[in-house]
Parts: C-alpha cells; structure tokens; sequence
C-alpha cells in the first residue's frame, strides 16, 4: 500500500474516489497501470521515466523499453569490472606488481621476513617496476630462484632483524662479510642492491629504494661496511 500512495503522490496512477464505506475502488485499468508501473520500476526504470512511459503509443513504449535494456546492459558492465577489480584486491600484490614480484614477495614472507620489510620491498618493487618493467620481473625472477639456498633465507632474516640493532652492533661486521659471499653467489642481495648494471638510466633505482625503505641507523651503516669491504676487496684484487 505504501507503494500505491507513492504512485498516486507521483502522479502515476489515477487515486479513485472512495466510495460510502470509504474504501477506493480500483477499475481493471487501474490494476493493469499498476502492474506496469510495478514491472517497469523492478527493472530498475526510474519513476520519472515511467510516468513518460505510461502515455507513451506501443511504438515509442518499444523504442524507450530498447534504450532502458542498453542503459542496463552498460551499467553490468561497469558493475561487472567493478566487481573484476575488487575481485583483483583479494590478490594482493598481484594487482599491482608482476606475477614474478608478487610471488617473490610470498616467498619473503614465507621465510620469516617480517611484514614491515615486505611491506618496504613492496613499495619500491612497485616504483621500479612501474619505471623498469621488464628488468624488474627478470631481477625479480634471478633474486627469487637464488632465494631457495637457506643461507641466502638466513641472511635475509638476519638482515630484517638488524632493523632493530644499535649501528655500533658487532654482528653487522660478520653480516657484512655474508652479504659479500653471496653476492659473488648471487646477482641480488638483501639490501636492495644494485639492478644498476643492467638499464640505461640506473641513478633513479638509488633513489627510489632511498625514498621508499625506512633505512635505520644499522642498516646505513651496514652499508657503509659492505661498501669498505668490497672497495679493501677490489684493491686486493688489483695489486
């Protein structure tokens, strides 16, 4: 009944007068015009359209009815990649990264790292994939087939864990030193470290990782041992 007043507020459907006993007496017209403004308005037809449609001739009903169909057609659509994309939210990185990243982010948190660090590597992977596409799913590919050695799992542990130390922690000098093996062992190391040797324009790879991980006083200064280490290295190597 709600319905009906409304329609009647509308202006779509015709109030009849009530007669002595108070009642209002609704001819078959009036039962047929509910039925369509009731069909027409469980399509979806707005009521305005509707009441256009109640005076439109069976031609020009056909034609509008034609339209309202291709309106709704397009509105599933977009609904329907609409529901593509939130769909898309449940893979997680995968909406955003390459399939080679995504599953190189897994494996991180598979092996312990700590959500914090993912979350690190994801937001620069994300940056550098977006500049390097190509080069970053095949760095991407190199550090995660490299990943299955546990030592490398180990360090990568480790290394999370020295988020937390003091810059003056002794353990850095003897992970330093473990960095250097693997990375003789391996193109990628934990820290990030160089993709620059294989683009053209390597300075922004530096600066995307600067600007996206939280580097801590213990890991700059891991850094700053890793680079004395190699640099004593190269200079041996050269006499």
């Amino acid at each position: 009944m709600r319905a009906i007043r409304h329609y009647h507020q509308r202006g779509l459907l015709t109030e009849p007068e009530r007669d002595a006993s108070g009642y209002r007496r609704y001819t078959a017209d009036d039962v047929i015009a509910l039925i369509r403004i009731r069909t027409l308005a469980d399509a979806g037809v707005p009521l305005a359209r509707i009441e256009e449609l109640l005076g439109a001739g069976p031609e020009e009903f056909s034609g509008a009815i034609a339209q309202i169909d291709k309106a709704l057609i397009g509105r599933i659509r977009d609904l329907q990649e609409q529901r593509r994309r939130v769909s898309g939210l449940v893979a997680g990185d995968r909406l955003f990264l390459p399939a080679e990243i995504a599953e190189l982010l897994d494996r991180l948190r598979a092996i312990g790292v700590s959500p914090r660090t993912v979350q690190s590597e994801r937001d620069a992977w994300i940056l550098l994939a977006g500049r390097h596409r190509e080069a970053a799913r095949r760095w991407a590919a190199e550090k995660l087939v490299a990943l299955a050695d546990p030592e490398l799992q180990q360090v990568y542990r480790v290394y999370d864990e020295a988020f937390d130390w003091d810059p003056a922690d002794p353990r850095l000098e003897a992970l330093a030193d473990t960095i250097l093996t693997l990375t003789g062992r391996y193109s990628a190391d934990p820290g990030g470290a160089s993709l620059e040797q294989t683009l053209d324009d390597p300075v922004p790879i530096v600066q995307l990782w600067s600007q996206t991980i939280v580097r801590p006083p213990a890991w700059e200064r891991l850094d700053e041992l890793c680079q004395e280490k190699a640099t004593a290295i190269g200079a041996l190597t050269t006499e």
